[in-house]
């Protein structure tokens, strides 16, 4: 008797709780059907109608903005530089469609300001830097004093542009290593740029004996940007005197080229400089000390 109570006590405690089940999940799906209808409105409908008709609206906008960005700086940027404007319109289209849909369905776009009032000033210390780089790398690109491919050193370091960003410039040195420098670094440093201009010139320095004709050496010396392919006509090459030395007088030579050409040039520029003055027979000296011994009376 005492084992069929406990089995009746069990089923009704079984059925009690498949009926509160039922009472739910009944509850659950009539709350959806509910929302669904209430959502299946013609006002809501011709709010969603209108809420895509403004979409394609502004994605028409924007991609005019687009191409009218592109012929209007397709002359003044280069193919790296149109790529970045092209991504920051892709950003502000995005943040405009996503604000645009949070106002429809009424989320108060205030308390996400607010929002992100309060975590801009948490995350401010943090993000000075980055700030400060996108900032500087806005000024990088509107000056337009680099393009991929050119030579640079900024400072302390030297090496060939890969890619201009708005954080960062990338480049590879001479030993084809990787260096990134921070945008804000360019800003606030002197910054060189060997490929800005078609023509580079480039000093060559000398120096000839003291016994030497300095007429005849100017003469020879004036012969070496004949000897060099490299070397540009226009504007015309230079030599000059510049100083006596302690074992010799100083001559320069100035030379002009395409910055693509430096490493040709300067071999050709040395190999010729020793040729010409080895065949006019004028010495290159080198650092020497004479030593003069004066003898005093014998007292």
């Amino acid at each position: 008797m005492e084992e069929q109570g406990i089995s009746a006590a069990l089923h009704t405690v079984e059925e009690a709780a498949v009926s509160a089940a039922n009472q739910t999940v009944g509850k659950v799906t009539s709350g959806f059907v509910s929302f669904f209808r209430g959502l299946l409105t013609w006002e809501n409908m011709f709010k969603v109608i209108g809420v895509v008709l403004i979409l394609l609206f502004i994605t028409v906008v924007f991609r005019l903005l687009k191409k009218a960005l592109s012929k209007g700086l397709a002359t003044r940027f280069d193919t790296h530089q149109m790529l970045l404007v092209h991504k920051t319109v892709h950003y502000v289209y995005y943040i405009t469609v996503i604000f645009y849909i949070l106002s429809v369905f009424g989320v108060k776009l205030s308390a996400i300001w607010g929002a992100a009032g309060i975590a801009g000033v948490a995350l401010g210390f943090a993000a000075q830097t980055s700030v400060s780089n996108l900032i500087s790398g806005l000024f990088v690109l509107s000056e337009r004093t680099m393009k991929i491919g050119d030579f640079i050193s900024v400072g302390g370091v030297s090496g060939t542009v890969d890619s201009v960003g708005l954080l960062s410039v990338r480049i590879h040195n001479t030993d084809n290593q990787l260096i990134r420098i921070p945008n804000s670094t360019i800003i606030n440093t002197n910054f060189q740029n060997n490929n800005f201009y078609e023509e580079r010139r480039m000093n060559f320095s000398i120096s000839i004996a003291y016994d030497t004709d300095m007429t005849l050496a100017l003469e020879t010396l004036r012969k070496v940007p004949e000897m060099c392919p490299t070397v540009l006509k226009t504007p015309a090459s230079a030599v000059w005197y510049d100083g006596f030395g302690d074992s010799g007088i100083n001559m320069t030579l100035a030379v002009w080229f395409n910055p693509s050409d430096l490493i040709q040039t300067k071999n050709d520029v040395f190999i010729s400089m020793k040729k010409v003055f080895d065949d006019a027979g004028i010495e290159i000296p080198f650092s020497r000390i004479d030593v003069s011994i004066l003898s005093s009376a014998a007292q």
